[in-house]
């Protein structure tokens, strides 16, 4: 039935009139203007039609009724002496027309349906993985996600340190960020940037205890804490997000500059009145490693780089080179053999000044202990670090631990800390 209803609708039956058989068309006496139309043959120049008000239309020798005007346009020869026979056939509409429209209505359908209604396909999929995060445990720790992207890998099939320093770097600012606290600077809030002042860190510790892999989406939480009279810490947890697994351990100290004397400062009553609500009162998520590390020089290191040389990516908003941009440089000299055996472990790094984007660096590496000659009997691995500008200014001194490729010495996990009364 509603099939039958909506044919009608597409389409009109055809006349059943009995009368529709003779070839005499007339439609009354009514009060017609013409009396009928006289048609002359074809010419180039057009159609012919001459209009007779008092006799009879003639049409190919045939007079016909009175007309209408529209009517008497169309000729004997043009209309069928009879109606096509009253089929089943002839009923059914245009299936190709109905067809595309019931085709069209689908995919609309499907379309609203997928995104109102849309659910990862396999477990390990997160809604929203990409998303820029949410503050979580009483509004002090910023939790935030991130899929390993294929250009984020290495050599080895898993995420550069750089990827995963990169990610400690973009949850801190959107921590600030999600805290309602960014002003107009790199990670500056309200009150730092009428004071002309920014963040730079002073030392990292970053512990390595497995390299998430291509397609693999790590959980990021991070926090922040007081740090002496002028400082402040700010730590972070890496997880795997699909096992809970921790990854990656890191904890740093922050101090204030003044943006354009390049001087440290002290932290403003005003801007410690903004970040103070924010510090948890919890220990480093690193344990500290208080051993010194060591300046080296040409005869104390085993490997020099020289010529680096930032390029103008590498300078953040605050036109200094951002901090990730160092490890790269230190990693530029450390020897080959480790780098091909080897996988980094955990870093310490002292950050004691920044340099410009003119500045030309020299990278220098010491290997600790058995020596590169020995690495297949000792395991594990231990090297100094020195970045320091041509004229002998150092910019960063650091320590690195490595461990045999696919070993299983992943240490000590840690936890997120609860804030004490």
């Amino acid at each position: 039935m509603v099939a039958a209803a909506a044919t009608s609708a597409f389409f009109v039956a055809a006349s059943s009139n009995p009368d529709s058989s003779t070839k005499t068309n007339k439609v009354g006496s009514g009060s017609a203007s013409l009396g009928g139309i006289k048609s002359k043959s074809a010419s180039p120049g057009g159609l012919q039609v001459k209009a007779n008000a008092q006799a009879p239309a003639k049409i190919n020798g045939t007079t016909v009724g009175y007309t209408t005007p529209m009517e008497s346009l169309i000729t004997e020869d043009d209309v069928p002496s009879s109606p096509p026979p009253r089929t089943f056939i002839n009923q059914l509409p245009d299936w190709s027309m109905l067809l595309a429209a019931i085709t069209t209505i689908f995919l609309a359908a499907e379309k609203q349906w997928m995104m109102l209604d849309w659910k990862p396909r396999r477990s390990d999929m997160l809604i929203d993985p990409f998303g820029i995060g949410r503050i979580v445990q009483d509004g002090l720790v910023f939790r935030q996600n991130f899929s390993i992207r294929s250009y984020e890998i290495g050599a080895d099939r898993t995420a550069s340190i750089e990827t995963l320093m990169n990610h400690l770097q973009e949850t801190a600012l959107n921590h600030v960020k999600g805290a309602g606290l960014l002003g107009d600077g790199f990670g500056s809030t309200p009150e730092m940037c009428k004071k002309n002042l920014i963040w730079v860190v002073t030392r990292m510790q970053v512990v390595v205890d497995r390299y998430p892999t291509w397609g693999d989406v790590v959980q990021v939480d991070t926090w922040v804490s007081g740090s002496g009279k002028n400082g402040m810490r700010r730590d972070w947890l890496v997880r795997d997000c699909k096992t809970g697994e921790i990854l990656t351990r890191a904890s740093s100290v922050w101090v204030m500059m003044n943006k354009f004397t390049r001087r440290l400062s002290k932290i403003p009553e005003e801007v410690r009145g903004e970040i103070g609500p924010y510090f948890m009162n919890s220990d480093p998520v690193v344990e500290e490693d208080s051993r010194k590390l060591p300046k080296l020089d040409d005869n104390t290191a085993d490997y020099v780089r020289r010529g680096l040389a930032p390029r103008w990516s590498d300078l953040d908003v605050n036109q200094h080179v951002n901090n990730v941009k160092y490890i790269g440089w230190i990693l530029e000299s450390a020897p080959l053999p480790i780098l091909e055996t080897h996988e980094l472990a955990s870093m310490t790094l002292e950050y004691r000044r920044e340099c410009g984007r003119d500045s030309v660096l020299q990278s220098l590496t010491a290997v600790s202990g058995a020596g590169i000659g020995n690495l297949g009997n000792s395991g594990r691995a231990e090297c100094q670090h020195l970045l320091r500008l041509e004229d002998g200014a150092e910019i960063v001194r650091g320590r690195t631990e490595w461990r045999p490729k696919y070993a299983n010495n992943f240490g000590t996990l840690g936890q997120i800390p609860a804030e004490s009364a």
